[in-house]
């Protein structure tokens, strides 16, 4: 069987970078953008995400080229578990989930729970994750954390009168900005913002608020008050909005670091002309092209990348080179240098499926 010759196949040569497909998610809130703009090809309408990395059962991404085209990158990976990384491979689960996130309505007042909680409760992972902004309407914000320290007396409250988001910090967002938010920061992404979600590989949301809304079933969305109430973090956010470190000049273009912290590594690779960069034992590198296009050069193989294409590439790999005028989300586990503090650590801190 080919799953058989791809385990008993030399060390090193079946490494080499995997084109994916997106699986695509419908919710209320979403718009047409992904499609017009990024060149999402599916049916659903409105189209609220699509989810660039993944290996979480409720929407796997898919290989789209090569040996494997057809394979979810689930399969792929269950073949070969090293080209997870050392690191990825103890936590015996693929980490992370990425998503383009379109709203053209503003996604309801969420929470999401820490590992501790879900293992316990849902046993599931835990949910932190980083948004990088990559359009901004005018007057788009997000709900981020409380204005200030607030009793859990006061929090349910203001759920139980309709009246929460009168205790939450509004921000006001521009493209280019990106925020983290740890497991149990209360959120909400605003109407108007196109995002590219880092977090990890996890379903797991418990909504608090939703306007009033009905869902597609004609009947209002379901809430989770008890284990919102469990989770949250009932205090302003702790990290400041990103990016915070400057840009680094490196050959062919520039690096700008967003966050690092235990569960990934985020920067915004600019390419100009050619740049080099390499892939450690330790972990797998998610590229998602994110503006322009070019190529990714690899032991003699060219890959073309456009807006929105993402690529995954395996634990070990070695030097690859970017090449043409593009702006790539470079994200790993946590192996890259540390941003922020001196060890890369930002501040810590029934269930629905994450429908926003």
């Amino acid at each position: 069987m080919k799953n058989d010759a791809m385990k008993n196949a030399p060390a090193g040569e079946n490494e080499r970078p995997l084109m994916l497909a997106p699986a695509f998610k419908d919710y209320i809130w979403g718009g047409e953008r992904l499609k017009r703009d990024w060149g999402k090809q599916t049916d659903l309408s409105p189209l609220a995400e699509s989810w660039e990395l993944s290996c979480h059962e409720a929407g796997p991404s898919v290989v789209a080229s090569g040996e494997w085209a057809g394979r979810t990158l689930a399969q792929v990976l269950a073949a070969h578990p090293q080209f997870v990384g050392t690191k990825a491979e103890k936590a015996g689960e693929f980490p992370l989930l990425i998503k383009l996130i379109d709203a053209a309505g503003p996604l309801s007042v969420q929470v999401h729970p820490d590992d501790d909680y879900a293992e316990r409760v849902e046993h599931a992972l835990g949910k932190t994750e980083m948004w990088y902004v990559l359009d901004a309407g005018e007057g788009a914000g997000i709900y981020y954390g409380f204005k200030r320290e607030t009793t859990l007396k006061e929090m349910k409250a203001a759920i139980e009168s309709n009246t929460l988001t009168e205790l939450l910090n509004w921000v006001p967002v521009k493209k280019g900005e990106c925020f983290f938010i740890p497991a149990g920061t209360v959120h909400a992404i605003g109407a108007g913002l196109l995002i590219a979600e880092v977090q990890q590989s996890s379903n797991l949301t418990y909504r608090v608020y939703d306007y009033g809304r009905l869902g597609a079933d004609g009947k209002p969305r379901p809430l989770h008050i008890d284990k919102a109430l469990a989770v949250t973090r009932r205090e302003p956010p702790k990290t400041p909005v990103g990016p915070t470190e400057p840009e680094q000049s490196v050959a062919g273009g520039s690096i700008q670091p967003l966050f690092a912290c235990d569960k990934f590594t985020t920067a915004v690779l600019t390419v100009e002309r050619t740049m080099s960069d390499s892939v450690s034992n330790e972990s797998f590198v998610s590229l998602l092209t994110v503006d322009g296009e070019g190529t990714l050069s690899y032991r003699g193989e060219t890959y073309p990348l456009k807006k929105g294409q993402s690529v995954f590439l395996p634990a070990g790999m070695g030097t690859y080179e970017l090449t043409g005028r593009m702006q790539v989300l470079r994200t790993s586990s946590r192996i890259y240098p540390a941003y922020g503090t001196p060890d890369g650590q930002l501040p810590a801190g029934n269930a629905t499926d994450d429908r926003g």
